[in-house]
Order: structure tokens, then sequence, then C-alpha cells
């Protein structure tokens, strides 16, 4: 019996080429290849955040499903996927716990001065009156953009914590129970952290702009846990500089690898090297949801974790 036959998209998933092999015939897109290898190829396992070229899903005519194995997809065009027929997955709500984790994370690494405080430490810079006051968790007011699964892991999370929650996103969503916003500026406006978790897609780029970043004001606090492309670095980097914006949290950027000379000399900022989602146990799952995936779509059933109809 023919074994159906997958392309691999990124070095950075050649970990699960073992897996994958059990049970498939693999190409790799980073070794050589022919295009009549391509002709035969029947899955695509890529890795969401990279942009997935027109060209490549043409030259793959049998193509019949896209296999992200991470969460987001955004650099899958979907609605051309699905004109030619072609089922996208992905690694549904893997990490969301995860990277709701890494974002409070960063809040009380900001916050409570935890970095800062390390560097000044470690300079031999701590004297009895150098102690530097920081500012509580409990009250603070939290905004959260994006109230997927990652954006109400983080409200729960905040939610322990005693902070006053709200959320704006494009779509209502009744059965929340802290009140969302009549506008992103509303929110950024009546926020002491404002926490982006929503899904990037051709319509949200940069949509954290200077007006946004004005109106979380001098004493607020930005953290990114969802694409770097949602923000506007340039106007992120003037409003650090220019004492517009309090401070930065962030483990996505635009592009990546970040430029750490961006960052070098902007004291106000804790910088994390998207590594959110990236736990052992969120990876073993990521592995799961994409076996899955790839199983039922041979097996001709529904898969397990399609990218959402509005995706």
């Amino acid at each position: 019996m023919t074994r159906p036959l997958l392309l691999v998209g990124q070095p950075l998933l050649a970990p699960l080429l073992p897996l994958l092999r059990a049970d498939h015939d693999v190409i790799v897109l980073w070794e050589a290849h022919t295009p009549g290898d391509l002709a035969k190829v029947d899955a695509l396992v890529w890795a969401g955040e990279f942009p997935l070229g027109r060209n490549l899903i043409d030259a793959m005519p049998r193509l019949r499903l896209i296999a992200c194995f991470t969460v987001g997809y955004d650099g899958v065009d979907v609605a051309l996927a699905r004109e030619r027929g072609i089922a996208v997955a992905h690694a549904g709500n893997a990490n969301a716990d995860d990277v709701a984790d890494h974002a409070i994370g960063l809040i009380l690494a900001h916050r409570r001065w935890i970095v800062a405080g390390d560097r000044q430490l470690r300079a031999g810079q701590w004297t009895i009156e150098s102690k530097t006051r920081t500012r509580s968790m409990g009250g603070a007011r939290l905004g959260i953009v994006g109230m997927g699964a990652i954006g109400v892991a983080v409200a729960e999370r905040a939610r322990a914590m005693k902070m006053r929650i709200g959320w704006w996103g494009p779509r209502a969503k009744p059965n929340l129970s802290c009140p969302r916003a009549d506008s992103l500026e509303a929110l950024a406006r009546g926020s002491d952290i404002l926490v982006i978790a929503a899904r990037a897609d051709a319509h949200n780029r940069g949509m954290i702009d200077a007006r946004i970043l004005d109106a979380l004001g001098p004493d607020g606090l930005l953290v990114n846990v969802a694409r770097g492309q949602l923000v506007d670095e340039v106007a992120l980097v003037a409003a650090l500089r220019d004492g517009r914006l309090g401070g930065a949290a962030l483990d996505v950027f635009d592009p990546e690898p970040t430029d750490p000379s961006r960052w070098a000399d902007i004291a106000n900022v804790v910088l994390t090297p998207h590594v959110g989602g990236a736990t052992h146990e969120a990876v073993g799952r990521m592995a799961q949801v994409l076996m899955a995936n790839l199983a039922a779509h041979f097996a001709g059933e529904e898969l397990p974790s399609p990218v959402p109809a509005d995706g």
C-alpha cells in the first residue's frame, strides 16, 4: 500500500521527522528535491508563522492538507487554500495556558522590577538607600486585546491576582464576564497594562500604533505575547524613548529574530525570544494534535483541529 507523501517546511520542524516517518513518506523543503517530488506531495507540515507562498502551493497539485504544527497560522493564505480545496489544520489551544503564564510572568518581571533589580544587584549597585518601589498587581487595570483561548487564560490568572480586567476584540462575546471596551483606544486609555493576545491576520497589522500607545500613556505597560506585526515597532520604540509609554514586555517582534541594537539603549523593556508557548509539555501536545490531524485526514475523517471557519 502506498504511504502518503508529506513535505515538511522548516528546519525547526526537523525533530518531528522520526515521528512523521513512522506512517508517511517524507521529504523536506530545506534539502534537495525536484519539481517531480513536489508534484507527488499529499500534505504539507508547516510552521504557521512563516509565509507560505502561492508558488509552493502551485507546485503541489495533489496537496489536500496544510497541517500547521503551530497554533498560529497567519503565514498561510487560508482563503487561497479553501479555494483550492485544501484543508488547513493547526494545533488548536495546545499552548494557550503556557503563553498566558508567560504573559503574567512578563507583567511581574516588569511591574515588580524583577529583571532590572537583578541587573542592579549583579552590578553591585544595591545599597540601603537605593531600594526601588514597585507597583502591586492587585487593583491594576488589565486590558486584554483578543479574547480567544490565550486571552481567557490570561484573564483567569489575572483574576486570581485581584486585577481589574477589561478586553476588546472585533466581535462581541456575550459569555464573557469581564466588560468589552467600546474600542481598542478606549481599552488602552482605561488600562494600566495592555496585553496583546489577538490572532494576527492581514487586517490588523500595526493595530497597536502611536495613537494606542499614547492612550496607554506614560505610566502604561504594553505586553505582547501574540505576534510582533500587531505592533508598530517604530512607533513603540519612539514612545518608549520619548517617555510617552511607561514600558514594554515583549516575547514577539517584527521581524524575528529582532535586531538587539534596536533595544540596546532602552531601559524600560523586558524582552524574551518568542518562548511563551515553547514548553516541553506544549510542544508535546502540538505534536499529538499534528499527528491526529494527519491521521484523520488520510482516514477521510473530520479534522480534530481545523482552522476556524472565520480564519
